[in-house]
């Protein structure tokens, strides 16, 4: 999300809307993306997609750092720097980076953002064609000097912000808790997937400036980072840019080894807790499965089976949905969490009033028989559906999940840029076998963790009558 304390402005130069739809381009076909790439001196990659269909370039940097890389009692810095990187570097000032982009003709929000994950933290840009150089520079000047003008001001400040972000989206949301509950229970304590992404209150208040500086000089360096520029550029012009705003900032020493992510196959045992929750309007089911990684042989599968499990023309929502009418709503997806073990999780919310243990017990018996309603039929219309879902960013430049994003994905996670064009290939290669296989290994009572949230809304209080004298 576009960092909260950046509200600036749109400025009166912004491109006309047309301009915003060409953004959107034919992908190449079959879906594969050309790219050239390179190795500067001080160990940036940098990947160059040249595609001269619309107007516009995208510039993409992802950092090899997540909220995998935090110690114990550190938790949340990476998060906190997807903040700290919007507040001003040497020659930009508090609050610019913004402003610059879109009096330039960026969106904000959907041209220009920063996000931080279990995995990477990237941030992009997407302009018109001949502001390239804006971005560039932009990037280049907070990696290079931001650690120079970081103040205990703007660390508190930032801090204030996300843990108000953290009240926002967490403490004071219906179901806010659910992610954290099973990031906890799917995960033994202390394995670099167990905390939050946005971190403890009491690990940010911890934080110090010169904590905030290491961290920035270990992760935020050239040479543990991916630049991307995708779009309308000559690719010789670009590289001319990249090298005059880039090669001088300093390599850095190697960051220190990702901590242990083994775990085992299986959770165990299974793990229920009911949360009284008075932000819920309704009750809903979050049930979870420890399940392979992204970077696993099976990691497609996965993604395979949490298209199928509870999508919306699935056996399960027929029943809960449709025939019992025990639900309003289920569906199941993956977190995609790329080394160790990843996570499959359904979903069910159920109908106002309703008691949740109606809505549990649906559920876990729709759960019981883990390959009922994966068939062929199931398997291509999940297939179909993946299939034009990723065609379909790719015929976006820039912006989250689009082409750009999807090559500095695949340098950062696998160090091959060309990952994106194996993408259709291995959709097509799971077979109903591998899916049935994976669901009745994995989706198993002594697998998952089940999360009961009960509406717990507090009487309103009642006027009281006043003492007689």
């Amino acid at each position: 999300m576009r960092p909260p304390f950046l509200a600036l402005p749109l400025a009166a130069l912004l491109l006309p809307c047309a301009l915003a739809a060409q953004a959107r381009t034919a992908a190449p076909q079959g879906a594969r993306i050309a790219f050239t790439e390179e190795t500067l001196s001080n160990g940036l990659h940098v990947v160059y997609s040249e595609d001269h269909a619309a107007p516009v370039v995208a510039v993409d940097l992802w950092y090899n750092v997540g909220s995998k890389s935090e110690q114990p009692g550190r938790t949340g810095f990476a998060h906190l720097f997807e903040h700290m990187m919007f507040k001003g570097s040497k020659n930009v000032a508090d609050g610019q980076h913004f402003g610059l982009l879109e009096a330039a003709g960026a969106r904000a929000g959907a041209d220009i953002n920063g996000t931080t994950a279990w995995d990477r933290t990237n941030y992009f840009e997407q302009l018109p064609s001949n502001q390239l150089e804006l971005a560039l520079w932009l990037e280049a000047d907070r990696m290079g000097t931001l650690a120079d003008v970081l103040t205990q001001e703007k660390l508190d400040n930032q801090r204030e912000v996300v843990k108000n972000e953290r009240r926002q989206s967490v403490d004071n949301q219906p179901y806010g808790s659910w992610l954290e509950r099973m990031e906890a229970a799917a995960y033994p304590q202390g394995h670099p997937y167990y905390h939050p992404i946005i971190g403890s209150m009491e690990d940010l208040s911890a934080a110090s400036l010169d904590d905030v500086r290491a961290f920035f000089r270990t992760y935020y360096a050239p040479n543990n980072a991916v630049l991307v520029v995708a779009g309308d550029f000559e690719t010789a012009a670009a590289r001319a840019l990249v090298r005059k705003h880039f090669e001088a900032i300093p390599r850095q020493p190697p960051p220190p080894p990702q901590r242990d992510m083994s775990v085992a196959p299986l959770i165990g045992r299974e793990q229920r807790e009911v949360v009284q929750d008075a932000n819920a309007p309704v009750p809903a089911i979050f049930v979870g499965y420890r399940v392979p990684p992204a970077s696993d042989p099976r990691g497609e599968a996965v993604n395979v089976l949490a298209n199928m499990l509870a999508s919306g023309s699935s056996a399960v929502y027929e029943s809960l949905v449709r025939r019992q009418q025990l639900a309003t709503s289920v569906g199941s997806f993956n977190f995609s969490l790329l080394q160790g073990a990843d996570v499959l999780v359904v979903q069910a919310s159920g109908k106002p009033g309703a008691p949740a243990d109606s809505l549990e017990a649906g559920l876990m018996r729709e759960l019981a028989d883990p390959a009922r309603g994966l068939d062929q039929e199931a398997l291509e219309r999940a297939k179909a559906q993946m299939r034009f879902q990723l065609v379909n960013a790719l015929q976006r430049t820039g912006g989250f999940g689009g082409r750009a994003d999807m090559l500095a994905q695949g340098h950062t996670f696998y160090r091959n840029a060309g990952w994106v064009n194996t993408r259709l290939a291995a959709i097509d290669r799971v077979t109903l076998a591998d899916v049935q296989a994976l669901a009745r290994e994995r989706l198993v009572p002594n697998n998952r963790v089940v999360l009961v949230f009960v509406p717990n809304r507090a009487p309103a209080a009642q006027p009281q009558t006043p003492a007689r004298p």
